[in-house]
């Protein structure tokens, strides 16, 4: 079967998930505001291409962090990805580091570190969320530097979960519990049922069970991450996280100026702007529509990367002409995983490669790196300047 865009794994994955699957994956915050404002925000700027340009070659390669990329994107951190696939994590990883890419395991993975560092030998980052009990990080932090993890990037804007309606109405809770809706829903997908019972039903957060010290219990597990959270975490545990932490730190939930130039201050080596993929906080900005007065503040001082509805290739270049050195990807590599495992996976990053390099011979650069903001029309430059 040959799809031909992101759009059409997204609709494949709906087929063939459970809706209480497909819904955690593609659900937002509240009314879905956020989540949609996310697309528009790339849907609302256009390019200001140059013609009569040499593009028989062009180079859609990057260096971020000293990291080389083959292209400006990271497979970034999702969790409880067991919903979708086995071993879903293992599958992710690989995918990424077949198409040059890094991959950022979550902490809410329901695959272990050392399990997907033995599945791959590429460059592994880890994603971190700091629990009331912070042995608990303290521990996955020392498993990913035994694992040979390069970076670490905390995540900061969950001190809480966001209303998420369509859990509420689907009861989705681990673990997950019968009811006459979710009866009926397995019962339509009887392919993904198997699935599930493949790996023993409801997905385990092993890695919180490993760094708990306790055997797998989905109990335990689900209230760490959702009551247990540090909400005292603060600029100052910065220093916290370097006592335990020597490599590249990354701070991912930025979405002012104001934190940005906080995350600066206390010596982080890069952020990322996001809203958590509209999942979060309703009516929260788009982190495309805050990365130009980011780059303005700090865009000498960090690395500065995006993420938040990332579906084409031409997204890719909107995110670097703004100054942005690369994008994460979250949910565009979920649908290829969910539709056809680890060869959609493959499809859709290929998918995202080709439409970048196409839009790099549309707009006249033979290079990634000779993306800014000329290749937007002048009209938004104009604007753009008005408003950094």
């Amino acid at each position: 079967m040959t799809l031909a865009n992101i759009a059409d794994y997204q609709r494949l994955a709906r087929k063939r998930l459970a809706r209480i699957a497909f819904d955690y994956l593609e659900g937002g915050a509240e009314d879905g505001h956020t989540l949609r404002r996310n697309r528009h925000a790339f849907e609302s700027l256009t390019f200001q291409p140059r013609v009569m340009c040499d593009v028989t070659h062009v180079d859609s390669a990057v260096t971020v962090m000293g990291r080389p990329m083959a292209m400006p994107a990271i497979v970034g951190p999702t969790g409880l990805n067991g919903l979708y696939i086995p071993r879903a994590e293992e599958v992710l990883a690989k995918a990424a580091h077949a198409a040059g890419l890094p991959f950022v395991l979550s902490t809410a993975s329901t695959s272990l570190i050392e399990d997907v560092r033995a599945a791959t030998s590429g460059d592994l980052w880890l994603q971190l969320y700091v629990q009331q009990n912070r042995a608990i990080a303290e521990s996955m932090i020392q498993r990913a530097r035994d694992a040979e993890f390069s970076v670490l990037m905390v995540t900061v804007d969950t001190p809480v979960h966001g209303v998420r309606d369509h859990d509420v109405r689907n009861g989705f809770k681990l673990p997950l519990s019968p009811s006459a809706r979710l009866i009926a829903d397995l019962l339509l997908h009887p392919r993904w049922c198997l699935r599930m019972l493949r790996q023993g039903g409801s997905p385990q957060l092993v890695n919180l069970a490993r760094s708990l010290g306790e055997r797998a219990n989905i109990n335990s597990q689900a209230a760490t991450m959702s009551r247990q959270m540090d909400t005292a975490l603060n600029w100052e545990s910065i220093s916290w996280l370097r006592k335990h932490w020597p490599g590249p730190l990354i701070i991912k939930g930025i979405l002012s100026v104001h934190d940005a130039l906080k995350a600066a201050e206390h010596g982080v080596d890069g952020i990322v702007l996001s809203n958590h993929g509209g999942r979060q906080l309703a009516f929260a900005p788009s982190p495309i529509e805050v990365l130009p007065r980011v780059m303005d503040h700090v865009g000498q001082k960090l690395a500065v990367l995006v993420d938040g509805g990332v579906r084409r290739g031409s997204d890719i270049a909107k995110a670097l002409a703004l100054g942005a050195q690369a994008v994460l990807l979250g949910r565009a590599p979920l649908y290829g995983l969910a539709a056809s495992g680890r060869q959609g996976v493959d499809d859709v990053l290929g998918i995202l490669l080709r439409e970048f390099e196409i839009t790099l011979r549309l707009l006249g650069r033979c290079q990634a790196s000779e993306l800014d903001q000329t290749a937007l029309d002048e009209g938004y430059r104009t604007q753009l300047a008005r408003l950094v």
